[in-house]
């Protein structure tokens, strides 16, 4: 070892530089947030000095809600139906679709309807009620005029609950894939809100108009489609916008979308996810996660006419015909501005109508399925170029080796980005090769100067012994999203709360609750449990998340054991204060039930609120063993997996019981003591009658199991009398009313307690 130090501090030209090039490598493929802003930052310069070209010959304009509009029409909101004459009016001039971007959620209040809700509840305003509800209804002359074109109408996700309850949007497109349904990729939205379902039923498509930005706050991507809780509907997806209004202008009925299981979709060292989406005649590259890269024409007036102009007898009719129409606001107060690699400001309406225009022009930003594999090769093959050269001390010659392929990966980038629209990262790499170009230049005056003080470094960095805490030092091992994992689950509770509760006052009561949980909270997270909950008397902990512990169920059973003597000094603690107050001693008893297995595990809630918590068939196990411990007189039950995590332990087998709500039965046990127990004399003497008498039970034998019960009973502890007790019942019952011929030997448990 020491020889290899040696050399190791002879050739820091080649060690160090391999040491940088491998954390640079490892570091790109986490691909942290800074690194992603500086690749981004590029791509972003790239869109600046080559802007995508402004084609006014595409059949996308934007109807705009302008200065002009509100001067002409009044104040928005405008009435309903000024909105469908609006509507109309682009229908006549031979619009091919028109797109929303306006909800609508509630009725026009200046339709009669509302009109009428606002007089007073008088007989004399009677004839005025009836005059006004006979006036057309707003809502219904929009609805009609929407009916009369390939109308788009708009819904808004949101991550906080908007407390108005609404219908979901409906589904106007059908939906059919090659490959794997891509609905855990597509953005997932638990609220929305949703223009009014009068408005829904008369349009061709129903669209979402969010565009999330990045987390610097620029808008690169726009989600083809958005997914919203709809259970029961195996494509709950609803697309955005510009996707939609390009369906409804062709008149087609189905997304078409390929993502990876498709032929030819699962590429080299990784799954793409969604690969692109087909709508009508138009194929559309998406990101992995069905995302649409803006490639950014930046602010266009020529996108853009007044909608007041719409009835100008020298209004240009070809800004209309033929074309998909956008209609948005541009105005102060109602815009809905937000930065673009390209645009410090841009309405959420242009940049829908970019988005249209991409595909309508087949112009796309892609980063292709490769970028990550040919970036990671180029900076490796690259910095083992530099350090072939570090080891020549070839200083000039590897600038100029540097400055080339910093370059040439800056040159070739761009070129790419021209000619393709491929988005390919020079930035990394050519900053990697820096580093290690200017580390390289450096290491003879380290070696020279520093090479005592080198070697201690590399002792210190290589062996040294201090360990950091997981968490502080790896928190990447802390999924708060959801994660399946191999957990061991706890429930305990006090037998005999409720009875115990009528007893007891508020203070009281609440005393005797916290001074059981507090000295089992401390007696679990000692043994490293999570507490997950406190439901009432009940304590849930959970062993193996959000860090591993190992072996999680060892430590489970343990911490039972402790709650064992913890309950007795609690109990002691009781009477001491029972004898001091002259009232009637408190003696708690508790039943624990453990279970391990895979279980989901994360935070669950809403982005308000949240608990670290845990779900699955092992937690509901788990409860169910807790109920079953009076069943079985005994205060610990585990299942047989955490029973096999202890097998040096003083187990003994309860029984084998079909819980409520499950088919398969489970076996379970008791333990009795650790591994000091199961050694002990008694143990071993107990074991084989204990077994004896299970499997004369099981196997019908009803004289061979009251004699093995017998036995077991002679050499049990006392702890054991009550279970005995059951199996004694239960032996008497088989022999006056025998069981069935085919009977296992299981019994079923017909409530959650037994």
């Amino acid at each position: 070892m020491f020889s290899r130090l040696r050399f190791l501090g002879q050739s820091p030209s080649l060690w160090v530089p391999l040491v940088l090039l491998a954390g640079a490598i490892l570091l790109r493929q986490h691909d942290p947030q800074p690194i992603q802003q500086l690749r981004n930052l590029t791509f972003d310069t790239y869109q600046r000095l080559v802007p995508r070209p402004y084609d006014p010959t595409l059949p996308v304009r934007i109807g705009d809600i302008d200065e002009k509009s509100l001067e002409k029409f009044g104040q928005w909101p405008w009435p309903r139906g000024l909105m469908a004459r609006i509507v109309d009016r682009l229908r006549e001039l031979g619009a091919a679709a028109v797109a929303l971007d306006v909800i609508y959620a509630e009725p026009d209040r200046t339709g009669p309807a509302g009109l009428a809700a606002m007089l007073p509840e008088d007989a004399a305003f009677d004839s005025v009620r009836s005059a006004i509800q006979a006036v057309p209804d707003p809502d219904q002359a929009l609805a009609a005029a929407i009916a009369r074109i390939p109308t788009v109408t708009a819904f808004a996700t949101q991550a906080t609950d908007p407390e108005r309850p609404q219908e979901l949007p409906l589904q106007k497109a059908g939906f059919a894939f090659a490959g794997d349904n891509p609905a855990d990729l597509l953005p997932s939205w638990p609220y929305w809100i949703t223009t009014m379902m009068p408005l829904q039923q008369a349009a061709a498509g129903i669209a979402s108009v969010n565009a999330e930005p990045d987390f610097d706050g620029i808008i690169r991507r726009v989600p083809a489609f958005v997914r919203l809780p709809e259970p029961g509907n195996p494509t709950p997806f609803r697309p955005t916008l510009a996707i939609e209004a390009l369906r409804v202008a062709q008149g087609a009925g189905t997304y078409q979308v390929k993502s990876s299981g498709a032929s030819g979709e699962q590429q080299w060292f990784e799954s793409r996810g969604i690969a692109m989406v087909k709508i009508g005649q138009a194929i559309m590259p998406t990101s992995a996660n069905g995302g649409i890269l803006l490639y950014d024409s930046g602010h266009q007036t020529e996108r853009f006419f007044s909608l007041a102009d719409l009835w100008n007898p020298d209004f240009d009719a070809a800004q209309v015909a033929g074309r998909i129409i956008f209609i948005g606001a541009s105005v102060a107060g109602l815009r809905d501005y937000k930065p673009t690699p390209n645009a410090e400001i841009m309405t959420g309406i242009e940049i829908h109508a970019q988005i249209a225009e991409q595909i309508a022009s087949g112009t796309y930003l892609t980063r292709p399925y490769w970028a990550t594999q040919l970036e990671q090769l180029a900076l490796l093959g690259f910095g083992l170029i530099l350090v072939a050269l570090a080891q020549k001390r070839a200083a000039l010659f590897g600038l100029a080796v540097a400055l080339i392929g910093i370059g040439g990966a800056f040159g070739g980038s761009f070129y790419l980005f021209r000619s393709q629209g491929f988005l390919l990262d020079p930035l990394y790499p050519a900053g990697i090769a820096f580093v290690i170009f200017v580390a390289a230049t450096l290491l003879g005056y380290i070696r020279s100067e520093r090479e005592k003080a080198f070697v201690r470094g590399a002792f210190s960095r290589y062996l040294s012994p201090a360990l950091v805490d997981q968490l502080a030092a790896h928190p990447e091992r802390l999924k708060l999203g959801g994660e399946l994992r191999e957990l061991t689950i706890m429930f305990c509770d006090i037998r005999g709360f409720t009875r115990l509760s009528e007893g007891l006052d508020p203070q009281a009561l609440t005393h005797v609750i916290n001074a059981f949980l507090t000295p089992m909270t401390e007696v679990i997270q000692r043994r490293q449990g999570t507490i997950d909950k406190y439901i009432g008397d009940c304590i849930m902990a959970l062993w193996n998340a959000p860090l591993e512990v190992a072996p999680h169920g060892r430590m489970a059973v343990l911490a039972a054991f402790d709650m064992r003597a913890a309950l007795i000094r609690i109990n002691r603690d009781f009477a001491t204060e029972a004898a001091a107050s002259g009232a009637a001693p408190i003696e708690i008893r508790i039943g624990i039930g453990i279970n391990t297995g895979l279980a989901c595990v994360g935070n669950m809630g809403s982005e308000q609120r949240f608990d670290y918590s845990v779900l699955g068939d092992t937690v509901n196990i788990a409860s169910r063993l807790e109920a079953l411990s009076p069943v079985y007189a005994v205060d610990l039950v585990i299942g047989q997996e955490t029973a096999a995590t202890v097998p040096e332990f003083a187990r003994i087998e309860l029984d084998q019981v079909r819980v409520k709500g499950k088919a398969q039965p489970v076996r379970i046990y008791t333990v009795l003591g650790d591994e000091t127990v199961a050694g002990s004399a008694a143990y071993q003497a107990l074991l084989p009658a204990h077994q004896e008498l299970l499997a004369a039970y099981r196997g019908k034998d009803w004289p061979a199991a009251e004699q093995a019960l017998a036995e077991a009973r002679r050499l049990a502890p006392d702890s054991l009398a009550g279970f005995y007790d059951l199996y004694a019942a239960r032996i008497a019952e088989y022999r006056a009313d025998p069981p069935p011929a085919d009977w296992d030997g299981v019994h079923v448990a017909r409530s959650k307690t037994g």
